[in-house]
């Protein structure tokens, strides 16, 4: 790569289990995901394009390259932490974006985590059936 470090920026986002680490730069709108393209990583078009909202609220689609390492989590989860990352990092790139972010409500870490399974039931919240005899 023959940018410099003083043009990429770096933003970690999170959702669930799933961490994703972002870098931005110049570039042409690339996007890739664990070394792949996007559209092979992504398979669905709704979850790609719940990813690129930031950029097309920000109306910086065409103007940044995207990479992205994701780790953890499911395929849903590993789109929300990149969708959060990406807000992140495209708010320290240009802190004029940060309203129009916040009010798409992308800047807001969903906090939802698993339930955790409690002892003597089969789930978090699921009961063995009751008999009354």
């Amino acid at each position: 790569m023959s940018s410099s470090n003083s043009e990429q920026i770096y933003a970690t986002g999170r959702r669930k289990c799933a961490v994703a680490c972002v870098r931005i730069q110049p570039g042409t709108g690339k996007i890739k995901v664990n070394e792949k393209p996007i559209e092979n990583y992504f398979t669905t078009e709704a979850i790609r394009g719940y990813i690129t909202q930031p950029l097309k609220v920000t109306d910086t689609s065409h103007s940044l390259d995207i990479f992205a390492t994701v780790k953890g989590g499911g395929l849903s989860g590993q789109a929300g932490a990149l969708r959060f990352g990406l807000s992140r990092a495209l708010i320290k790139k240009d802190k004029a974006l940060h309203d129009v972010l916040k009010d798409c409500r992308m800047l807001t870490r969903d906090a939802r985590e698993k339930e955790r399974k409690k002892p003597g039931q089969p789930g978090a919240r699921k009961r063995f059936q009751f008999s009354k005899r």
